[in-house]
């Protein structure tokens, strides 16, 4: 894999807590790198490490050992403004919580990260996307007012309207019924395969992993199995006008 292609270098990674005195060892050196373009899906039993390894990958916390580099930029390096920055203009987010801002609608919730990142017609645009995600007749609506599909179809519009180069994903359909959820994910991986955004999903749903093209699987903060998918089935709908 060529240097220049990796978006994310993982080297060593490890996380440990005090625990009541006692050290307890979340992530056990952990090593991998992701290309650009590659979908890869981080599976295993709750408690086995993956949402922390998404935080860490996300510099919303730091290793204890090892290194997390994205796009050439070791995380260690830089301090806490500097990795927001860096989140800012690389990763889009997409939560099984959905994250919006209550007290913003649909259309100021996809705006935020736009006008973050410094976008010339923040409002334009956070219009587009939701409109790609099928939800232009609901752009003044809050949050409270949509349900939980229509929160994740923000959510999507959100993390994908900055362009992105690397989308991180924990159980987009973890709070949605089976057919709801069954949509978010074509939705997600049309929108993505669109883009050629890198992709890194948690998920408990093994067909959702074999949609990608690498399924890292992880037990008890180790990573247990690594399995390339010659060919990741194509999504099947395609993104809703």
């Amino acid at each position: 894999m060529a240097e220049a292609l990796k978006v994310v270098e993982v080297e060593g990674l490890e996380k440990r807590v005090d625990n009541g005195g006692e050290t307890l060892t979340i992530l056990h050196e952990i090593s991998f790198s992701v290309a650009a373009g590659e979908s890869v899906a981080i599976v295993g039993a709750s408690g086995s490490g993956k949402s922390t390894l998404l935080g860490l990958l996300a510099g919303l916390d730091l290793p204890s050992g090892g290194s997390v580099t994205l796009a050439g930029h070791n995380l260690a390096e830089l301090d806490e403004d500097r990795r927001a920055t860096l989140r800012g203009r690389l990763l889009g987010f997409v939560f099984q919580s959905f994250q919006l801002l209550p007290s913003l609608d649909a259309l100021e919730n996809v705006m935020l990260p736009l006008e973050l990142a410094g976008a010339a017609d923040a409002r334009s645009e956070a219009g587009y996307w939701l409109g790609r995600v099928g939800l232009s007749h609901r752009l003044r609506h809050y949050p409270k007012h949509l349900s939980g599909g229509e929160q994740q179809r923000v959510a999507l519009a959100r993390a994908f309207a900055p362009k992105p180069r690397l989308i991180l994903a924990d159980e987009p359909t973890g709070n949605l019924d089976a057919a709801t959820g069954h949509q978010i994910i074509e939705l997600m991986f049309a929108i993505n395969a669109e883009r050629a955004t890198t992709l890194m999903l948690v998920t408990h749903d093994e067909e959702i992993a074999a949609r990608c093209g690498r399924r890292m699987r992880m037990r008890s903060g180790r990573l247990e199995e690594v399995t390339v998918f010659a060919e990741p089935r194509a999504p099947r709908g395609a993104v809703s006008a």
